[in-house]
């Protein structure tokens, strides 16, 4: 168990005795825990952050690897946000990273598609300064993905889209798929179209998503305000962001912070406190174990910890946490001898290849090369692949894509798995998901997989831990400014 505490004395001293003097503890260093720690950090609570892993940043990560190309950081999969991610856009400017995860000028998606019989085309999806919904009208029409039909049909389906209430229970009920297939959506067009933004905001395809969370991402994306849809990425390591300056941001805000700590049990105790303990599987730092008492507990875990550590009587139904469902997603790593790529992205049809990312700046790689990543959602049939198998699909798949690709030499190829990337957001998940409140007065939960309302992102990771943070707040009577508030 490592530990960095840059508290007072007298915390040092509570801590030594076996008590900690912390106001509250997080449990779970990922965007969620962390965003809740800073959260109640600038409101003036003592807060100790606990973190199983030996880094911050939960499933958007980065690790270093020894590869034939040289050492490379590696981020464990392909991370993206949009301009209306208000929420992970407040994470950025606290830890001090926004501008090194910038947003495009204006959105521009190179789609490419190869699975034609006049060859490989490329369509464009992007945006003009003009108001929604004219904003994507040009773009649609010169779409070459899809027919005169189809497009006129996407315009139709678009604005009753947008005429749909968020807030009707009823969505969460119906998939998708049948929605837009009920509004005259052809296969092609879920296909070259809706799936192609929605595999890759909801991990899953539009038959398997819940009405309700698709909506979200259309209307907050591409019909609210016309550059809500813009594409912004990280120009570093993952890791620099979220472990590097997150703990940085947390060091500053006096939170303690132990990490490759496990949290065995929450309880509360008669007195109204909530007695946490620590443990660790072997001897890093003066203690193996701690047992904390706190007037604020979040369990910012996914939903099956969270359901282990949850008190008797904290939800009314416990059980639903180990309904909501998960997902995988599989990165590919390519590292060519020379640069086959020219643009910074592209989506692709007619090939099992879905985005393809240029790492090279971000990964470190010298030396002419260039690095790529292929982001794979819904990747349940291939998680578990071999990895010369996958390289044997998809290299050729890379080929034909990208012409330069034939004949270029391959440096390295290997494959980063998550395996619970996402909660799956099928119909009826959305009254799965629980409120930060719980019903143990001090307890509340973070997490993606909570009610925001918003799809498995990092943006959801974030409203949940200020979400969290903020109710937490209210219910110490600590006067503050709603974090959700200053986000949007």
């Amino acid at each position: 168990m490592t530990v960095s505490d840059t508290g007072s004395g007298p915390r040092r001293e509570a801590a030594a005795s076996g008590r900690c003097g912390s106001d509250a503890v997080v449990v779970g260093g990922g965007l969620a825990g962390t965003t809740a720690a800073l959260a109640l950090a600038d409101a003036g609570v003592r807060v100790t952050l606990v973190e199983s892993r030996p880094r911050l940043g939960g499933l958007a990560f980065s690790f270093r690897r020894d590869s034939a190309a040289g050492e490379l950081s590696v981020d464990n999969g392909q991370h993206v946000y949009l301009r209306c991610c208000t929420a992970y856009q407040w994470f950025l400017k606290r830890v001090e990273g926004l501008e090194l995860a910038p947003v495009q000028e204006r959105l521009d998606v190179p789609v490419l598609d190869v699975g034609g019989t006049r060859g490989a085309r490329l369509g464009r999806l992007r945006r003009a300064a003009l108001p929604v919904p004219l904003h994507l009208a040009a773009s649609l029409a010169r779409y070459p993905h899809l027919s005169l039909a189809e497009r006129a049909s996407v315009g139709r389906a678009a604005l009753a889209l947008r005429g749909l209430d968020l807030a009707d229970p009823a969505l969460d009920d119906q998939d998708f798929g049948s929605w837009l297939r009920g509004h005259g959506q052809s296969p092609r067009t879920i296909e070259a179209l809706w799936d192609l933004v929605g595999i890759a905001t909801l991990n899953a395809t539009a038959d398997d998503s819940s009405l309700a969370l698709a909506a979200m991402v259309f209307k907050t994306g591409l019909l609210s305000e016309p550059g809500a849809a813009d594409i912004g990425w990280a120009r570093v390591p993952l890791g620099e962001l979220h472990d590097t300056l997150a703990r940085t941001a947390l060091d500053k805000a006096g939170v303690r912070v132990i990490t490759q700590g496990k949290v065995t049990s929450v309880h509360r105790l008669p007195g109204g406190d909530h007695q946490v303990s620590v443990d660790s599987g072997f001897k890093l730092s003066e203690r193996e174990s701690e047992t904390m008492a706190v007037d604020t507990v979040v369990l910012a875990v996914p939903q099956r910890e969270a359901h282990r550590l949850l008190p008797a009587g904290a939800l009314d139904e416990p059980g639903r946490l180990l309904e909501i469902g998960t997902a995988p997603i599989l990165n590919l790593h390519v590292i060519y001898d020379r640069k086959v790529l020219r643009r910074p992205f592209f989506a692709a049809l007619g090939s099992p290849v879905q985005w393809v990312f240029d790492r090279t700046e971000s990964s470190g790689l010298t030396g002419g090369g260039q690095y790529l990543a292929i982001s794979q959602s819904i990747a349940h049939d291939e998680i578990s692949e071999p990895v010369g198998r996958l390289r044997a699909r998809y290299l050729p798949e890379l080929e034909r894509l990208l012409p330069a690709a034939r004949g270029a030499g391959v440096r390295d190829f290997f494959v980063t798995r998550e395996r619970t990337a996402t909660f799956a957001p099928t119909p009826g998940t959305g009254r799965l998901r629980p409120a930060a409140r719980t019903n143990t007065p001090g307890l509340y939960l973070a997490g993606a997989w909570t009610a925001t309302g918003w799809p498995a992102t990092m943006e959801s990771a974030v409203r949940s831990g200020l979400a969290a943070a903020d109710t937490a707040l209210t219910g110490l009577g600590r006067s503050h400014d709603n974090p959700l508030q200053e986000a949007a």
